[in-house]
Formats: structure tokens, sequence, C-alpha cells
């Protein structure tokens, strides 16, 4: 019987991004069954893995995980009901492995037993042929192939993976994504950056109903809402109520930048973050009742002490509670000098949002060009973490064109170089030549029409790059762009 893979899992077993395996389905070099990979082809494509635990690669992990901005978690086991129901799963499948081995067995006795009864009556020509295959098998058998201990070790490591985590699948959007540690499947949903409905998220408001379609889920915190007897039969559960005991395909909607209501909440100061005296960022907690719901590329207004502003959200949907904006200081901009002056950790601040539509187009798996004129890195970076979250993109590069604030977040996007293999950051200086500058960028592109490109500036700066990408050849619907404050 084929042992198939889902090849989100065989990503993290082989240490590689998905769309590295996604290439290679398309080229051929990696071959796929319904979307599944069996493990010998798993074994031949990738014969030099080290299936055991590698120090250097949990280094590597982390490194993401921090150029992600995401907090490092502890390898936190399951809640210990899910843990029992998913080692109670392998002890089954242990069970009927080892109840298969004992029937091979005994068909292997009853063989030797029958080759011993044929040998008796045999001519030497078929006593001989007889021996030489009990020979063969009697020496299959004794032996451990290179192959049976390196597919012994890939099937180890993959059965310690569903142990501490459970693989989801969202119909019909087709999102993945792994629930580890306590985190019911909204709380992994949002780490993830897939945008779920809910509402509350502690099981009182009921809008995070989803329906399971295959695979097992557990009760893990009790919840209000009550389920009507027909949804409970037709499988539908709270997301932020249930946490999946073994690989679960899920039905629910994944919400787009017009499916997310405005929402107001009020938020605390965590800390103030001054890049320079141009620019700060401004960090604030929503609270655990009411987390804000957004995506990468959109903004929020907030407001303080009689002083308000809109400024672009340059955090991740995945990061929880933490919101970041940052916040340029211009003239007549009350709120930025709160900002700059007197906003310290723990004061109160009103948040009214999200706005604006340019988001990312989870649909499309071209490689990605972001273009942040200035300060427009802000919502950049929400879409580079949200894409990197998603593992969306085939190939991303940022292109940062600084004005006098400079490359405030310099670390960080070589940090983001360093960790991933399809990512490339290009600072380019403070000009005064913006149509030369954008005219050289363009150049190092010759087959436009295969990207998708984000861009964030004023509206000026916005109107100049859109002629020189278009008149390059990209076609106009895969141009998403929103002007910021000038």
């Amino acid at each position: 019987m084929s042992h198939l893979l889902p090849l989100s899992r065989v990503a993290r077993l082989v240490n590689q991004p998905r769309h590295v395996l996604q290439a290679m389905i398309r080229n051929g070099s990696l071959a796929t069954f319904d979307g599944m990979i069996e493990l010998d082809e798993l074994l031949r494509a990738f014969p030099d893995v080290k299936w055991d635990d590698d120090p250097e690669l949990r280094r590597v992990n982390e490194i993401k995980d921090q150029a992600f901005a995401r907090r490092v978690r502890d390898r936190a086991l399951p809640d210990k009901e899910v843990l029992v129901a998913r080692l109670n799963e392998l002890g089954d499948e242990y069970a009927a492995a080892k109840a298969l081995l004992l029937h091979y067995g005994a068909v292997m006795r009853w063989l030797d037993e029958k080759i011993e009864e044929i040998e008796e009556s045999a001519s030497a020509e078929t006593h001989h042929a007889l021996h030489t295959i009990r020979a063969f098998l009697l020496r299959n058998l004794a032996e451990i192939p290179a192959e049976a201990a390196q597919a012994r070790a890939a099937i180890a490591a993959e059965r310690k993976l569903k142990i501490m985590s459970a693989h989801v699948t969202i119909q019909p959007s087709g999102h993945e994504f792994f629930v580890e540690g306590n985190d019911t499947l909204l709380d992994a949903a949002l780490r993830n950056g897939v945008s779920l409905n809910y509402g509350c998220s502690n099981g009182n408001c009921g809008e995070c109903k989803a329906r399971v379609v295959s695979g097992e889920v557990k009760k893990v915190h009790a919840h209000d809402y009550v389920l009507k007897d027909s949804e409970k039969e037709a499988g539908v559960i709270l997301l932020c109520a249930y946490a999946p005991v073994n690989d679960v395909v899920i039905e629910a909607n994944v919400a787009g930048a017009r499916d997310i209501p405005v929402q107001q909440l009020t938020a605390r100061v965590k800390s103030v973050e001054v890049f320079n005296s141009r620019i700060a960022a401004l960090h604030i907690l929503a609270p655990r009742s009411q987390r804000l719901r957004f995506l990468g590329g959109q903004y929020i207004r907030l407001a303080c002490g009689g002083a308000s502003g809109s400024y672009a959200i340059a955090s991740c949907p995945c990061e929880d509670r933490h919101i970041e904006v940052q916040v340029p200081r211009r003239p007549g901009d009350a709120f930025a000098d709160l900002v700059f002056t007197a906003l310290k950790a723990n004061d109160s601040v009103e948040v009214e949002g999200p706005y604006g539509v340019c988001v990312l187009d989870e649909d499309s798996p071209r490689p990605v060009i972001f273009l942040a004129f200035g300060a427009g890195f802000a919502p950049i970076k929400s879409l580079v973490q949200h894409a990197m979250s998603l593992e969306l993109a085939e190939s991303m590069d940022l292109h940062w064109l600084a004005d006098a604030s400079g490359h405030y977040q310099d670390n960080l996007c070589r940090a983001w170089t360093d960790a991933l293999d399809n990512f490339t950051y290009v600072p380019h200086p403070p000009t005064d030549d913006l149509d030369a500058l954008l005219a050289q960028i363009v150049t190092d592109y010759p087959d436009l029409h295969r990207f998708d490109v984000y861009a964030s500036g004023t509206a000026a700066q916005l109107d100049v790059a859109r002629t020189h990408f278009l008149g390059a050849g990209l076609p106009e619907a895969r141009w998403f762009a929103e002007a910021q404050a000038a």
C-alpha cells in the first residue's frame, strides 16, 4: 500500500519551500498522485536528505521566523486530549502494520513448507530452482537494504510531525497550514495569515462556524454559542473551540478585502520605535477579546487625545494581536507629533479599520515585484510578510526607492534575503531623476508579463511608475497600487 504525503508536509520534511516543490512538479522532476507525493517518489527525488533532527535546520527556521517578525514559538505539546487521540491513532496504525507483517510472516512460512514438500519428489532441475528461490527469499528477508532504512527514517520523521502538528486544508480556497501546540484551528489559520471569518474568537458569536469535510477534530475550549442539531449532524464546528486530531479538510470562507467589516477597538501602546527624525513605528496591542481583522496592505485610522490620522499597517495579519503602523512626521499631523513626543507604553489608542483594497492576489502563483517609495515601505512590508506566511509567490523582489527618511529598516530587508532563497532586496538611494531610475529597474525584467507588481507611494510617484511598468509589458490587471499621503 502506498504511503502518500501532502505537499506541505513534504516541504517540512525536506526543508524546502513549497514553491520549490511546485516548480519540480511543473518541470516533471517530482511526480504527484492526486496532489499527494508517494514515499518512494520522495526518496527518489531527495536521496541525500538527513531525516534526523538537524540543529542547523532548526537555526535556519528560527532565522526565518525572526525575519517574518513572528515570535519563535516553543515546541509546545498539543492539548492533552488531542495528544492522546493522536497517539491512539498512531497506535492503531502500528497495530495494523504489525498485523500485516505477521500475516506476511505466516505466508512466508507456508511458502517455505510447500517448497520443502515439492523438493522431496522434484527432479534435480526443479530442486535447484526451488533452492535458488528459497535462498533468494532468505537472503532478502534477512537484509535491510539502504533504501528501506531511508524509508523507515523518513516515515519516523513524518510520524513525529503528525504527533506535534496536523495539516489543514481549507475548501474551496485551497489554503493549507499546520496546527501546532495548543492552537485551535482559528488560532493556527490566523497565525499563518489565512483570513478566516471570526468575531469574538472565544466561542460567543458563532462567526467562525465551519464544516469538517474529512478528518477528526476535538473540542478543546468550551463555547456558549449553541449549534443547531442539523449543523452538528452536518459536521459544523466553531473554529475557535476545536483542534484537529489528524489531517483535516475544512469547508470555510476566506475573507477578501471587501469582506472584512470596519471594526472599532481600543488598543494599548506596546512601544514607540523611532527610526530617525522623520519616521517612527507605533506598536500597539489589540485586546484579547477583539483582535483586529485585516489583510496585508490595508490601513487603519488612529486617534488619541483629540488627534487622529490614517496610517498603513506595517505588520502581518499572522502576528496575533500585535499591530504595527509606521508614522511619518509631517507638518500639521498632530497624531504624528504625539507619537514622536508623548505616547508611551500602556497608553490607549482608538483604532478604526481596516480600509483599502490593495491586498495580495492569493490565487496568483506568479513571481512578485514589490515597489516601495519612501515611507510607502510600511504597507509593502505588510504585504511581503503576508506573502511569506502564505508561501504564495514563486519569487519576490523588493525595490525600495528611498526618500530623505532613508532605508530605515534596511537590516530587516537584508535578513529576509539571508533567510529566503527566493527573496531579493534592492535598495535605491534618493534620486532627483525618478524616470531614469524606474526605466533602469524595468530593464531588469524583460518578461514583465509574467509578474505581479505591488507598489506604494504618493499618487504622483505611482503614476510615473505605472507608466513605466505597463509600457514595458506588465498587464494592467497585474498592477496593484494604492496612494499614500504626500
